[in-house]
């Protein structure tokens, strides 16, 4: 108890002094945190019932519209009926894994759509990432010295409207198919949290090792911010920091874990936020038990989660023991809305000026207020 006292006072010193920017300290602090220790002491876990640390007074149970989305479209989806879902939102803020795991690291990897190896390589090379690694990730001890596959060198991709890192824009002509089953999944979860009629229109898939952070930052390049931003989280767990409008507010910091949904809207849609740690599992390089549970044998026909073979799946915790991976999915159009006409010089900056961050700069994107589906 005096070590987790001690943790929390120091968290509190080092947000304390006026004028100073509060996040950027409690980002630093966090950061540095060793996992195993009380520096954890007051991050909001809420997998512990309401949540636990001192934190957890600003937590409070979230009602759902169960009878928005059916228990067949919730089937189809992967997901629990939504009656049995966990939700929560933070006051003071108004507002089956394995299929995509699979997808995130085999399909939505692949061409058309646009990752950050792109800058470095040609179509060719970056055409199949998850065929050119799953031997190397399958049968290669994990070693600190062995050269690093593809699928490890990822960083993030884009999907739908393609966003644009120089220009911090999305435009219609950097646009490829928005997947359909991740669509489908994004309009059931926002469906549940009162959002009828939410188009998939946009991703941002970030893919983190172990030593990755992400800046903090405030998502409000999508053109309707009336609508939720949603965040789907696999793999390792992280810390996730929810500030205010301004820096110079402490933010709530809480653990985002294997299977958690993260919905920021209302308020809460353009606050600050960011993530200085990635925490390897206490076991060592082990998965979360959530992600040992298999698909079940039988889906829905109309399903849109595929099974996915036990060969794929070694691929696919070999990569997770020291990873995470999170998607996020934006409506960037209000309804019958269209893109601004730029000017012609700036449009063509735009299309040719292909511009790329690493998931550690602080312009990078990612998301969210919290569900906690068995998703």
């Amino acid at each position: 108890m005096g070590k987790m006292a001690a943790a929390v006072g120091s968290v509190a010193t080092l947000a304390a002094e006026p004028g100073e920017d509060a996040f950027r300290k409690l980002f630093r602090f966090y950061r540095q945190s060793r996992p195993g220790t009380a520096d954890l002491g007051a991050v909001i876990d809420f997998s512990a019932s309401r949540g636990s640390g001192p934190g957890a007074r600003k937590v409070v149970r979230f009602q759902l519209s169960v009878s928005s989305v059916s228990d067949h479209d919730a089937h189809r989806a992967g997901l629990q009926p939504v009656s049995k879902w966990q939700a929560y939102g933070l006051q003071g803020y108004p507002g089956y894994q394995w299929h995509w795991v699979k997808q995130c690291l085999k399909l939505y990897s692949q061409k058309p759509n646009v990752c950050n190896l792109d800058k470095h390589m040609t179509q060719e090379e970056t055409q199949d990432l998850w065929e050119q690694s799953k031997e190397f990730l399958r049968n290669k001890e994990v070693n600190k010295r062995r050269p690093r596959s593809l699928l490890e060198k990822l960083r993030w991709v884009t999907l739908g409207y393609h966003y644009n890192w120089d220009s911090k824009k999305y435009s219609a002509d950097h646009y490829t198919p928005f997947p359909s089953d991740l669509a489908f999944l994004s309009e059931q979860v926002a469906a549940a949290c009162g959002f009828q009629g939410f188009r998939a229109e946009a991703g941002i898939l970030n893919y983190y090792r172990l030593d990755s952070t992400l800046g903090i930052h405030v998502d409000r390049s999508e053109l309707d911010h009336s609508k939720p931003l949603l965040s789907f989280s696999f793999g390792q767990s992280a810390i996730f920091l929810l500030g205010g409008l301004k820096r110079d507010e402490v933010p709530t910091a809480m653990f985002m874990h294997s299977g958690d949904i993260m919905v920021m809207s209302g308020f809460s849609r353009l606050l600050n936020h960011a993530v200085p740690k990635v925490l390897p599992s206490p076991q060592g390089e082990s998965l979360p038990c959530c992600l040992e549970t298999p698909l079940p044998t039988v889906l829905p026909r109309d399903s849109v989660v595929e099974p996915c073979s036990e060969e794929d799946w070694q691929v696919c915790t070999r990569y997770l023991k020291t990873a995470r991976v999170n998607m996020t999915v934006r409506q960037v159009l209000a309804t019958d809305q269209d893109f601004p006409v730029e000017p012609m010089e700036e449009k063509k900056r735009d299309i040719t000026t292909e511009g790329f961050c690493h998931l550690d700069d602080e312009n990078c994107q990612v998301k969210r207020v919290k569900l906690n589906p068995d998703s």
